[in-house]
């Protein structure tokens, strides 16, 4: 009988087997199907486009800023800024009311107006068999082609830095699904807070991955996902073909995020992490990034090394150990079924 796979992203191994075997190559295709990569490049004229897809299959107050974040992110992570947005609305068969569609359509119109993105086409339909609306995004940006980042540019020497904290989306997401049980432990104030860090600290990591290529020369940038902070290393180290040694202490873990992990028997590594952005870049760069972060107060921590080799290790006061590899986001052993646990994203980010 052939294996099921767990619900979360393809194992790495499998889907670069079949990027590999299956993924097109094309003369003006700059940036390929690849693990690691946030966005597919392709030249077009003097300048390069970028472009990403991403579903977002659970609909709540929330789902504009899902959806136009999740695809931003990956636009700005490659050196691009995000522009124009496709959006396909599928919706489910006997629970599909006027008030919903409009909703929806405000919400992402409204998300993309705090971008400057423009909602400019896409598909909308009532389809059998779904259970709840899934609104999948295709969403475009233009670059520079000297201001290309890949997640592949890491070079041995660099730093490695973590913008804001984890984990920020995984975070809100515990509040939001334990809202009782959270509220009950540790008071309305906390609840209130970690439920809106999907705002503040944010999961956009546009203006950080636009101002980094802006001030310095970057090497590569990764947005860590499902699978956390780990696998996020992980997939920009297998892009870059380069080991990393990272820092234990020096880890920004949200101090909410940890109340919460702890609550819950979750390790924050492995925790959905939207709203950090990885980057590497020459030492010497370092502090110039850092200050240029300081003066727009966003949060900034210097994390690890990238080093010869392969893998990802994980630097404590006493020795080194692997990082831990979660095949599965660990929002999963406290979700089950949750449809949270069915947004996941697909795909060879």
């Amino acid at each position: 009988m052939a294996k099921v796979l767990p619900v979360g992203k393809l194992p790495l191994p499998l889907l670069e087997r079949l990027l590999t075997r299956y993924g097109g190559s094309e003369e003006r295709l700059i940036v390929g199907p690849q693990v690691g990569e946030d966005a597919a490049v392709i030249e077009f004229g003097e300048s390069y486009l970028v472009v990403k897809t991403d579903p977002i299959t659970l609909v709540n107050e929330e789902v504009g800023d899902y959806l136009i974040n999740i695809n931003a992110n990956d636009i700005a992570t490659m050196g691009a800024r995000p522009k124009w947005l496709l959006a396909t609305l599928l919706l489910p068969e006997g629970k599909t009311t006027e008030n919903l569609v409009e909703d929806i359509f405000l919400r992402v119109s409204r998300a993309c107006g705090e971008l400057g993105i423009c909602l400019c086409g896409g598909h909308c339909e009532i389809t059998h068999g779904l259970d709840r609306p899934i609104v999948v995004g295709l969403m475009l940006g233009e670059m520079d082609k000297e201001k290309l980042v890949r997640s592949c540019g890491a070079r041995i020497g660099d730093d490695i830095l973590l913008t804001k904290g984890i984990a920020i989306e995984g975070t809100s997401i515990i509040a939001r699904e334990k809202e009782t049980q959270v509220k009950e432990k540790f008071g309305e104030g906390f609840l209130s807070r970690v439920k809106n860090y999907l705002r503040d600290p944010g999961i956009s990591i546009v203006k950080e991955a636009l101002l980094a290529v802006e001030s310095v020369e970057v090497h590569a940038m990764h947005d860590p996902t499902e699978g956390g902070l780990s696998m996020g290393l992980y997939e920009l180290s297998i892009a870059s073909k380069k080991g990393m040694v990272i820092y234990e202490e020096e880890i920004p873990i949200l101090p909410e995020c940890q109340t919460l992990c702890q609550e819950f028997n979750l390790n924050p590594l492995g925790l959905i992490a939207s709203g950090a952005l990885v980057i590497t870049l020459e030492p010497g760069h370092t502090e110039k990034l850092l200050d240029a972060y300081h003066r727009e107060a966003i949060r900034c921590s210097i994390i690890g090394k990238v080093v010869e080799g392969k893998g990802v290790r994980l630097q404590g006061k006493a020795k080194a150990k692997e990082l831990p590899y979660f095949e599965q986001d660990e929002i999963t052993k406290l979700l089950g079924d949750s449809p949270f646990c069915s947004s996941f994203k697909g795909g060879y980010e």
